[in-house]
């Protein structure tokens, strides 16, 4: 099969899965994740592995678009905004889950640069699982208000962490350093170069974008400057995740208008997210499930309780409500698309174990998309901030 035609089917496809998806109040992107496994060449060989190799620039595509758009919840605004519960808790719950995981892929026997790239994953959260069921309930009140705010930066913590965490698993991987000194320096000399090219890029993109009014000429112009963000990190063997991320930090923080390069985005990016989650679901390799049932256990369930007791300090130490403890750190069990992303980073760096992360985070992520909304539910019940079951 052409790369084409497998494109074709998987967007015909995901569009079909997608209304499946809404009639049985499940989220659209597990839809796209079940379908990706059937229709894959691991299973049923309607999209063949011509197209699945095809997966990695969809993959940069997807997830570029991904990190500028979360690069727009630091704005120097929101931040002010959001208080020290939100900055607390959602930096608590990261390093827990981060935390807890790295000791349990340790105590498992994996290798130090294999935990550390479950670790990072562990941190990020869905945001669409939650948003979806606030918007269902019509959740209002302190806890959501919280809640979002820990959403919405809580995957900009897990960027950050997971490219530490990939630079300093290459640095040891790949023997290209020969002591602790030198991982670190070659790791933050990385980051440090990624963050610096997408806050140029983003200054020199505020600079001409006073004079693009046109919608048109407005997409073309975001589209290409992130995607050459996006190229030129990889050219440079840079970070694109932090590249892209810090690109949108500066536009939000020095553009008056920098709500228009987002509205614009929403007009093209779901296709991309789409084809993205099916070819993640593709990946799967069903014959390696078997060898990562006890890992995606243990991965499973510490990054909840790192999730869990990361918030329960976070909100301690910001003085948060007995719900707040209590509550908050289930409701952030849903786990999707950055997680993938992540995975699939990881899976082409490291071809000996990336194959096997990305196996364990997919199918973990399905179990997450599927039960983490009920406890979403639960936690905004028992807070009282819907009044059905």
């Amino acid at each position: 099969m052409n790369v084409i035609l497998g494109i074709s089917l998987i967007l015909l496809f995901g569009v079909f899965s997608g209304k499946v998806a809404e009639k049985i109040k499940t989220p659209a992107i597990t839809a796209y994740l079940v379908l990706g496994i059937l229709i894959g060449p691991y299973f049923a060989g309607f999209v063949s592995l011509s197209v699945i190799k095809f997966s990695g620039i969809i993959s940069n595509f997807a997830l570029s678009l991904i990190a500028f758009s979360i690069g727009q919840n630091f704005s120097l605004q929101i931040f002010k905004q959001i208080g020290k519960q939100v900055l607390w808790i959602s930096v608590l719950a990261a390093f827990g889950a981060w935390l807890f995981v790295v000791i349990g892929m340790l105590m498992l026997g994996l290798p130090l640069y294999v935990a550390l790239i479950f670790g990072a994953i562990a941190t990020a959260t869905a945001p669409a699982a939650l948003i979806m069921v606030i918007r269902q309930y019509k959740a209002r009140g302190k806890f959501t208000d919280i809640l979002m705010g820990v959403v919405a930066i809580d995957d900009a913590w897990g960027l950050i962490m997971f490219s530490v965490c990939l630079a300093f698993a290459q640095k040891i991987h790949f023997n290209q350093a020969t002591s602790m000194l030198q991982v670190i320096f070659g790791s933050m000399l990385e980051i440090g170069l990624s963050l610096f090219m997408g806050a140029i890029i983003g200054w020199i993109f505020c600079t001409f974008a006073y004079h693009i009014r046109n919608q048109r000429d407005l997409l073309i112009y975001t589209v290409g400057t992130i995607f050459f963000t996006a190229g030129l990190a990889l050219h440079f063997h840079l970070s694109v995740l932090l590249a892209c991320m810090i690109l949108s930090t500066v536009i939000v923080n020095i553009h008056e208008e920098s709500f228009r390069f987002f509205d614009v985005l929403q007009t093209i990016d779901w296709p991309i997210y789409l084809i993205f989650f099916v070819l993640a679901g593709a990946n799967l390799e069903i014959e390696i499930l078997k060898h990562v049932g006890f890992i995606g256990v243990v991965y499973f369930v510490a990054r909840v309780l790192g999730k869990c007791i990361g918030t329960y300090f976070g909100a301690i130490f910001s003085q948060s409500g007995r719900d707040v403890r209590h509550y908050m750190g289930i409701a952030q069990m849903p786990q999707a698309g950055v997680a993938l992303g992540m995975a699939l980073i990881a899976k082409s760096v490291f071809p000996e174990l990336g194959s096997l992360v990305f196996t364990a985070i997919a199918a973990t992520t399905i179990i997450y998309e599927i039960i983490g909304p009920f406890f979403v539910k639960i936690s905004l019940y028992k807070t009282n901030q819907i009044q059905a079951r």
